[in-house]
């Protein structure tokens, strides 16, 4: 895997002190999984956090605290304490972890022309979902209200910036309007992350809208 779009410091840096909404927190760690850079950089500036950390003063804790911790943890059952899948399919670990298993675990939406996406659960200050783009086949032309952050794990896509291909990242703000486009061939999936809505152009999309959660 050649990956050539990498996350941006400042992303790895609120990843790595916590800062980020759970959707964008599954798309940060599911692309570091893939990539060696994205990976020693984190590395890095939580080093910094763990030094930064050892600086600040001690924080006074009940006795009891030890005890009240490893009660609950023993509490733990059996589902919620299972082990961490790993990779299934194009699916990395993290992501599937999530998921629950690769591809035959998404239950997808038709959204026309082929299209599909599947909503995950995360927290209501940013959204998350898969994408499922047949080759050829483009997303409506559009900008964003926010921050987008679209990671592929499958094919490749083409929007007026450059091309992306499995483990590339894109990160969109207000100030871009684009495209994309699947390439020819393969199917093209992805994981996108959200925290506002999408600004279609045409005024289909701008109607199936709040229906489709985009």
């Amino acid at each position: 895997m050649s990956i050539r779009h990498h996350l941006t410091d400042q992303l790895l840096m609120a990843y790595a002190a916590g800062d980020l909404p759970e959707a964008f927190n599954l798309v940060v760690a599911t692309h570091v999984s893939l990539c060696d850079d994205c990976r020693a950089r984190l590395a890095s500036y939580e080093a910094v956090g763990g030094a930064v950390l050892e600086t600040e003063d001690v924080a006074a804790m009940s006795d009891d605290s030890l005890a009240a911790c490893m009660d609950r943890i023993s509490g733990l059952s059996q589902a919620t304490a299972r082990r961490p899948l790993k990779r299934a399919g194009i699916f990395p670990a993290p992501l599937a972890d999530y998921v629950g298993g690769g591809l035959n675990k998404v239950k997808w939406r038709n959204l026309g022309k082929g299209v599909r996406q599947a909503i995950l659960p995360t927290g209501r200050d940013a959204s998350a979902r898969l994408l499922y783009i047949p080759g050829g086949q483009a997303v409506p032309d559009h900008g964003h209200r926010g921050l987008e952050l679209t990671l592929v794990l499958q094919g490749a896509f083409r929007d007026e910036t450059d091309r992306f291909g499995p483990g590339d990242i894109e990160i969109a703000d207000e100030a871009m309007q684009h495209t994309p486009v699947a390439e020819e061939g393969e199917v093209c999936i992805c994981l996108a992350a959200t925290d506002a809505p999408l600004k279609f152009n045409a005024i289909i999309p701008r109607l199936a809208q709040p229906f489709l959660r985009i």
